[in-house]
């Protein structure tokens, strides 16, 4: 009979807080299915974990890289004269007060379920850093790359690499194949930002396109000394099957668990075949051209299609890039006003499917969409017809995840340039996140947490009046 062996030359730095690793989980090739096995790993991360530090949400994070504008997203300031507001012009929402850009009337039919903050700002104007700094929920507060760790990753310490029932990615980032030279540069930016550092490769979050430390097989990131492990097994499982079938009543869920890892269920979340036509067409985001000097269909909306399919089978922080929001009206980029007709379009039509299709399966508290970008737009319009880089008042969005619904966070100066009110900082979206995610009361009293990142969690506050 085979049996599991515990490695006991795994760093710390590789191992979750239930005291099991990645290795511990994916090595399917040593594990039987009786005895010490598969099924018995589940049960005791399931033990471990259950009941414990972790709330049932989940993270999307729509980054709208190259710095969208605040003001044609979020904060269209039509009261103000021009060049102050939107030359996009507004959607009127239902919440008194809150109107969005031009480009978002769908966005703008589910404002009651928004939180806008309106005072966001943080110190990095250059595009590399800023999204770093960004990404990394300000843990690398320069944004150069040598310090902290993305958000995903961080979850992904904590929880675990993968999920232990179905064996999902914690954290994923799905970016697209990019064909216009500029949009290759934000997608290799996000990727940096995305990276674990400090806290290990094993906590890298997966990207099905390739690139970054988690590029693998897209069965639950087993490399192919362990995917040809598992095919070996197929045969014994097939008896096994045979076995549940006889005496279906005396299997255990989690030895049930075990069978549909080792078939690779949880892969199935890529397949949006499995899906209804008419909902993947209030997704479909393909009618739209996007780029500045070569040209691809916008994919965003398949993309959060997939991360619905994704967070039902246990991923637990999706990552979605959104290139080319840098508008500068230059020989790379769009000026202001074709630039969010071009891209606000589609985020309108994508965002509004998400949170639809969340909302009439239940799930829409348990998922937290956040929206955000580099940095935020100048006030004035340049001489060309587009707005310059301003961190000093940036665009923010929550949607969903339990949050307060229809509300408007801070406020900014008329000429839309700097926060009134007290400012929203970099660490306090980090603060939102990790609180929806955790209850770090609870985590306080679970062995295995990294000094350092528990000092972290507990420093870091969420946005006030979110709740």
């Amino acid at each position: 009979m085979l049996t599991f062996s515990r490695s006991t030359n795994i760093s710390p730095g590789l191992l979750d807080c239930s005291g099991l690793s990645r290795r511990d989980f994916l090595r399917v090739g040593t594990l039987g299915l009786g005895g010490l096995s598969l099924a018995w790993l589940l049960t005791q991360k399931a033990r471990a974990e259950g009941g414990s530090f972790l709330r049932n949400k989940s993270i999307v994070y729509l980054f709208l890289s190259g710095g969208a504008s605040h003001i044609e997203t979020f904060h269209p300031n039509m009261d103000a004269p021009a060049p102050y507001c939107s030359v996009t012009g507004d959607v009127q929402t239902s919440v008194p007060g809150l109107a969005l850009g031009g480009t978002f009337p769908r966005l703008a039919r589910h404002a009651d379920k928004m939180a806008i903050v309106r005072s966001f700002q943080h110190p990095i104007g250059g595009h590399v850093q800023a999204i770093v700094h960004m990404l990394t929920g300000g843990t690398d507060p320069l944004g150069m790359g040598t310090a902290g760790f993305g958000m995903g990753p961080a979850f992904a310490r904590l929880r675990g690499a993968n999920h232990p029932i179905t064996g999902m990615p914690t954290s994923t980032l799905l970016v697209s194949d990019e064909v216009d030279p500029q949009y290759r540069n934000e997608r290799g930016r996000v990727e940096k930002g995305s990276r674990p550092n400090s806290l290990g490769s094993s906590f890298a979050p997966f990207n099905p396109a390739g690139g970054g430390e988690a590029t693998a097989n897209l069965k639950l990131n087993l490399d192919s000394a362990r995917f040809n492990d598992r095919r070996s097994l197929l045969a014994e499982i097939s008896r096994q099957q045979q076995l549940v079938e006889q005496h279906g009543d005396e299997i255990t869920e989690n030895t049930q668990q075990a069978f549909d890892l080792l078939l690779g269920s949880a892969s199935e979340a890529f397949d949006l075949s499995r899906e209804d036509p008419r909902l993947v067409e209030r997704y479909d985001t393909s009618g739209f051209q996007i780029g500045k000097k070569i040209f691809r269909p916008s994919d965003l909306g398949t993309h959060f299609m997939t991360a619905r399919r994704l967070i039902e089978a246990g991923c637990g922080f999706v990552t979605i890039h959104s290139a080319g929001w840098d508008m500068h009206a230059d020989g790379n980029n769009p000026g202001i006003e074709r630039g969010m007709r071009m891209l606000g379009a589609p985020v309108d039509k994508a965002v509004s499917a998400f949170v639809e299709d969340l909302d009439d399966r239940g799930m829409l508290d348990d998922v937290l969409i956040v929206i955000g970008g580099d940095f935020g737009r100048t006030p004035k319009i340049n001489s060309r017809g587009g707005r310059d880089h301003w961190a000093n008042l940036c665009p923010l969005a929550f949607i969903g995840g339990g949050i307060g619904r229809g509300q408007i966070i801070g406020q900014s100066a008329r000429r839309n340039d700097v926060p009134v009110t007290e400012p929203v900082l970099t660490s306090q979206i980090f603060g939102t996140v990790m609180h929806t995610l955790f209850d770090v009361a609870q985590l306080r009293l679970t062995r295995g947490v990294p000094r350092d990142l528990m000092q972290l969690l507990e420093s870091a506050q969420p946005i006030p009046d979110i709740a």
